[in-house]
């Protein structure tokens, strides 16, 4: 329990329903959605797909999203991946002649297809109750009226609007400036595209006006898109991949997102004696960092599109973590690995719904780097995602970049599983830390026994391409030591991701949310 003399949070407590996500009028609406009636996937899009609006530095119309969903009923969780694919001409060699030894970040090249209207049409369809026209009613209301810009919105607008391109810089600047906390922002370009959305679903944005204005937009900007490529974007269901640390198993969306880094990273640390350490000390934060410098070598190394991985036996095994472990010299930092972990992004958004009926959905929805490629569509103001910035272009790695091939994708949303029950639906939102940032959300819950909004509220570190960045949370004492350990200690600038949880207790059944001081938002439940 916190100390109630300090600022905080507590978490917040409910039976019939509950959202947890960075934004109060995102959460507010995915109340009421279900409230109306709706069932959890259709509180989670309603609310999601405003959350493009109320942030829209993180995410839009023109990103991608993963999902695991539990249905009413049964413990089962389904893996929906709304991931979009590069257009078939896109080609790594002619990237290569062109000068490339990376893929660039803010080009049309980097703009894969985006998939997750695709996929809340699909989920809408598959899983939900109120259908389209009820679900996306209230981010049509706010794309029209606008939203006031909250604080951290506005902290991160400020710090993305360089990356504005053209008609972007329209769209999404007000009167030429980065928009201040409070002043409104519209969007009526992408109310009348959710309107059009609401009423016809995929077919509104993947065929017909406005594909042909995002496939306009991207060859102008020197891309290889077609309008063909739009409209053979499909969302594809699957089951999650899972690993168990201790007696709760970790549930994570399969390639090509990263969540099995994740998963490897827990089965390093299950090696160590964690819960002995102090939660909020140096060797924890120590084991931790070594723990990710191998995850993710291991991650860079071989996570791609699924038809293009052979090593995923290999990521999940206990064997291959027992062995990374013993690499790890509990007093002193090792080299970087060769792969190092790339630069942190915060471009994201994570919402997690549980309804009255207890089923339960865990969302991430991204346009990748601070408003994605910079690139948006003249009159609808669609901000195109550059997750395409995810390929490699090493010859022959599994994640080369290929016409028709799915990046790499840093988003992953999470559950918990104890005792055979769907407990703790999660997410963590800060590109390449979202991996770390749920082993460590997983080993504060099951190591430490903190509550969600305890484990969301706790002090962050994440070893990142050869920083060590630990937040101002820690003690000043606390960075001493680890700097004497031999890493290079630095302040992150911005604070490390953002989380959001919903535990739903084994027992009574009773919701417990959690949500970040990191971001805008908060818990809510009815």
């Amino acid at each position: 329990m916190r100390d109630f003399h300090f600022p905080g949070r507590s978490a917040v407590y409910a039976t019939n329903g509950m959202c947890a996500t960075s934004h109060p009028l995102a959460a507010k609406t995915a109340i009421d959605l279900l409230q109306q009636g709706g069932n959890a996937v259709d509180a989670a899009i309603g609310a999601a797909v405003l959350l493009g609006i109320a942030e829209p530095q993180m995410t839009g119309l023109g990103g991608d999203c993963f999902a695991l969903v539990k249905p009413a009923g049964s413990e089962e969780v389904i893996a929906l991946n709304g991931s979009g694919r590069a257009p078939a001409a896109l080609s790594a060699d002619t990237l290569r002649e062109a000068g490339h030894s990376a893929m660039p970040l803010r080009e049309a090249a980097a703009v894969t297809l985006p998939g997750a209207v695709d996929a809340f049409c699909r989920l809408s369809e598959k899983m939900g109750t109120l259908g389209l026209d009820r679900t996306l009613a209230p981010a049509i209301r706010y794309a029209d009226q606008g939203i006031p810009v909250a604080p951290r919105v506005a902290f991160d607008w400020a710090s993305d609007a360089a990356s504005l391109q053209g008609d972007a810089r329209t769209h999404f600047l007000l009167d030429g400036a980065v928009p201040r906390p409070g002043q409104v922002f519209r969007a009526p370009g992408q109310a009348e595209v959710l309107r059009r959305i609401a009423r016809d679903g995929r077919a509104a944005f993947y065929e017909g006006e406005i594909a042909a204005e995002m496939t306009r937009t991207l060859r102008a900007a020197g891309g290889v898109h077609t309008e063909a490529d739009f409209a053979a974007v499909e969302a594809t269901w699957d089951s999650p991949v899972t690993g168990t640390y201790k007696d709760t198993d970790l549930l994570e969306h399969p390639p090509n997102g990263q969540g099995v880094a994740a998963i490897l990273m827990a089965n390093i640390l299950a090696q160590f004696d964690l819960p002995s350490l102090d939660p909020f000390g140096a060797q924890r934060a120590h084991i931790e960092a070594e723990a990710a410098k191998l995850a993710y070598d291991a991650r860079n190394r071989f996570v791609a599109d699924p038809a293009h991985m052979t090593r995923m036996a290999h990521l999940l095994s206990n064997d291959t973590a027992a062995r990374l472990a013993a690499l790890i010299d509990p007093r002193r930092a090792m080299p970087d690995p060769g792969h190092a972990a790339e630069t942190v992004h915060r471009e994201t958004i994570y919402i997690t719904v549980v309804d009255r009926d207890r089923m339960a959905v865990s969302l991430i929805y991204s346009i990748f780097h601070g408003f994605g490629s910079g690139i948006a569509t003249p009159r609808h103001g669609i901000l195109l995602h550059n997750r395409g910035a995810g390929f490699s272009l090493v010859p022959g790695h599994p994640n080369e970049a290929a016409g028709g091939k799915r990046p790499m994708h840093t988003i992953i949303p999470a559950m918990l599983r104890e005792g055979g029950r769907i407990t703790l639906p999660f997410g963590v939102m800060g590109g390449a830390y979202q991996a770390n940032g749920h082993a460590r959300f997983l080993t504060n819950t099951v190591d430490y026994g903190m509550d969600p909004q305890d484990a969301i509220d706790a002090p962050r570190s994440f070893w990142d391409a050869g920083d060590l960045k630990v937040e101002r949370g820690y003690a000043d004492a606390v960075r001493a030591e680890l700097a004497e350990m031999g890493h290079r200690v630095v302040v992150p600038d911005t604070p490390i991701g953002g989380a959001q949880a919903i535990r739903i207790d084994p027992e009574s059944g009773v919701l417990q949310g959690g949500s970040d001081p990191r971001k805008d938002g908060c818990a809510l439940g009815y």
